[in-house]
């Protein structure tokens, strides 16, 4: 139950668009003064050495962050979620992955507040080393899918909600949802990201529609397909982001940015991309 460790698949194409997305969504909350909240449901270790054994075992990111780094050309939402990860590889080369909190840091300001959970105990550990002494920041080792309604509504009224568990339970694709359903309940306001991987499996085929069932006041699904469908129905297709609440410039900047971003992600010629909004 706690086998998965990110570290193996940090800065593939997955975790371009999921922080790509997560970029986004922040630099918008942070155009108003009033604080807002993160709540990471599943954190990791918060950053990824590249040249670990892990990270190595496969390389993903070769064809994820290391097709985009060195480019010169980045549409300017790509750019910005890019140049986060050159401020983490002072020199220009690439060596170290920020986590969804290390990108989160970078981008909230003194009056934001974060909350990390995750329950592996040696990302815990991890975790912990990295952002356990960061002002208006806690991080905990308890279940971020039940920790999760502790805290919401946060006092400040503004918050977004990161739920990418790593889904290797099938009663993961569930309790996400269930998660989800509670916290809208909770605070219907908030912003949340839920990460899901794009598999040749029913869960994860199925997931979006059911948490389009979630969102009373609206949505934006966005999905990157970059690798072929194999016949043993086993591997990363690709990944998708469901957003509740997005921002109302999210779209746009998506359209603008999906078309390019899968051309350069794509590992055979059928990548394709999905991008569709429900507003009310």
């Amino acid at each position: 139950m706690l086998a998965y460790r990110h570290a193996f698949h940090a800065g593939n194409h997955a975790d371009v668009l999921k922080h790509l997305v997560l970029t986004q969504v922040l630099r918008y909350l942070g155009e108003k003064d009033k604080p807002y909240w993160l709540i990471d449901t599943h954190a990791g270790a918060g950053g990824y050495d590249l040249h670990s054994r892990h990270a190595q075992q496969h390389a993903e990111y070769l064809d994820g962050i290391g097709r985009l780094v060195e480019r010169d050309d980045l549409p300017p939402a790509v750019d910005d979620y890019v140049e986060i990860v050159r401020q983490h590889n002072p020199g220009g080369v690439l060596k170290h992955y920020p986590g969804s909190p290390a990108f989160a840091r970078a981008l909230m300001r003194p009056q934001d507040r974060l909350r990390l959970y995750e329950l592996h105990p040696t990302d815990h550990r991890l975790l912990l080393r990295s952002f356990g002494g960061q002002p208006h920041t806690e991080v905990h080792a308890v279940d971020g899918f039940a920790a999760l309604k502790s805290q919401l509504p946060p006092p400040s009224r503004r918050a977004a909600v990161l739920m990418d568990p790593p889904y290797e339970l099938k009663a993961d694709y569930g309790r996400v949802v269930a998660a989800l359903r509670e916290a809208v309940q909770r605070f219907a306001e908030g912003v949340y990201m839920v990460w899901y991987p794009q598999l040749q499996r029913l869960e994860s085929q199925q997931l979006p529609q059911r948490l389009k069932g979630v969102a009373p006041k609206g949505w934006l699904h966005v999905r990157m397909t970059v690798a072929r469908p194999v016949e043993a129905g086993f591997g990363l297709l690709g990944s998708g982001l469901f957003v509740i609440n997005p921002p109302w410039v999210l779209h746009d900047t998506l359209a603008e940015v999906l078309p390019w971003l899968t051309e350069v992600l794509a590992q055979y010629d059928g990548a394709s991309y999905l991008l569709e909004q429900h507003t009310v």
